[in-house]
């Protein structure tokens, strides 16, 4: 019985969590290519694994760079010349999105006109969080039982679902800062206009006054 309720909620668990991201594309060759980039939300320390199955193509080179989207750019890999299955992992520095971008240098001895039909075809696969764990090695590593290795599953994605909820638990706190600060310059903004006009009506008022009595139309 609790068996089952292990395997119940393992499934639950393993259906709201982030799948693994798998994408296969064709990548053209140029002199100067454009990075073709694929990104993917991470939480900080998330653990990213990256599988990047490289098609035959002669009289060309693959080049991988893997970065994150925070102000600081981090590049945390860059590897040229992949070819056939190449495994990477990283581990995230901070909360935000992680790219892996793909350039295909085309060689020099090749005329342009021959590049049109010339590409690459990559298979992409990305594992973050646990999704990127082998609790396989783990549970041979540690003599676990199935039951045990199951749960160290579901530790592992309700652990990750505990980072999420607090991710968005500080972004809805850093959200309600700013519209606090914002209602709070708009409602100084609308004194001081309140203010400047009061204080522009009695100055036309007393220059009026001012005025008429040169002009002796008021005593």
């Amino acid at each position: 019985m609790a068996r089952i309720t292990a395997l119940s909620l393992l499934a639950f668990f393993a259906f709201i969590a982030p799948f693994t991201h798998a994408i296969k594309f064709t990548l053209p060759a140029s002199r100067l290519p454009a990075p073709k980039c694929i990104w993917n939300a991470a939480h900080t320390h998330a653990l990213v694994i990256v599988t990047a199955n490289v098609g035959p193509g002669a009289h060309q080179r693959v080049d991988i760079e893997i970065l994150d989207s925070t102000p600081h750019r981090n590049v945390y890999l860059s590897k040229r010349d992949i070819k056939g299955e190449t495994r990477l992992a990283v581990t995230a520095h901070g909360e935000g999105e992680v790219g892996v971008c793909f350039k295909n240098h085309l060689s020099p001895d090749i005329k342009l006109e021959m590049a049109r039909n010339m590409s690459r075809t990559i298979d992409l696969d990305i594992d973050i969080g646990a999704d990127a764990v082998d609790y396989n090695a783990i549970a041979n590593q540690e003599s676990l039982s199935g039951l045990e290795t199951e749960m160290r599953k579901l530790e592992g994605i309700v652990k990750e679902i505990v980072d999420e909820l607090e991710y968005l638990k500080k972004r809805e706190e850093r959200f309600a800062d700013t519209n606090l600060v914002t209602n709070r310059r708009v409602q100084n903004f609308a004194w001081f206009t309140i203010l400047a006009l009061a204080a522009l009506g009695v100055w036309q008022i007393l220059h009026l006054r001012s005025f008429f009595k040169r002009k002796y139309l008021i005593d």
